[in-house]
């Protein structure tokens, strides 16, 4: 018994010596990550060759946004525009500030453009279903998104046509 207690004794004074001499090891400070100003992001706007910061994109108006874009929003796009300017402004700090991974994936989907309709998307989800869902997330390119987007779109009104069908069947 005075053998166990002794190893055990020692393996103790061993383990809080290695846990103490490591507390001393220099450490490498912590990094950073670089938060950008986000009146320093310039966004291009239409095909006017205009820019706007994405600090005055998450404040403007729709009546100025389409007078900068000399385009008119629909009714649905309206309702998408304030619900990215929500989320925008969610991203940002109160002093304009915007992480820099965040602000680099907003620009990326902006500059993108291409939010319309997908009609391959839309033709995967509506033809072939749920593997034309999957077929969508598997082709990999600038696009993707808008893709899978209509293709669920598409599996959905396919279920809701074969739904109204079962239901004129039957009635």
């Amino acid at each position: 018994m005075k053998k166990i207690f002794t190893l055990f004794m020692a393996f103790a004074i061993l383990c809080a010596n290695i846990v103490s001499s490591a507390a001393t090891f220099p450490t490498k400070p912590p990094v950073e990550t670089p938060t950008l100003n986000a009146k320093d992001i310039m966004l291009p706007i239409g095909k006017t060759g205009n820019s706007i910061s994405l600090r005055d994109l998450a404040y403007i108006s729709i009546k100025d946004f389409e007078k900068l874009t000399n385009k008119n929003l629909k009714v649905w796009d309206e309702i998408g525009f304030k619900m990215g300017q929500k989320q925008l402004r969610n991203k940002m700090n109160a002093d304009g500030t915007i992480k820099h991974d965040v602000a680099k994936k907003m620009v990326k989907k902006m500059a993108d453009g291409e939010t319309g309709f997908h009609l391959g998307g839309f033709a995967l989800g509506f033809l072939v279903g749920l593997i034309g869902v999957l077929i969508a997330y598997l082709i990999d390119d600038e696009k993707k998104s808008n893709r899978v987007k209509w293709a669920w779109l598409g599996l959905g009104a396919a279920v809701l046509l074969y739904l109204l069908l079962v239901v004129a069947i039957i009635a």
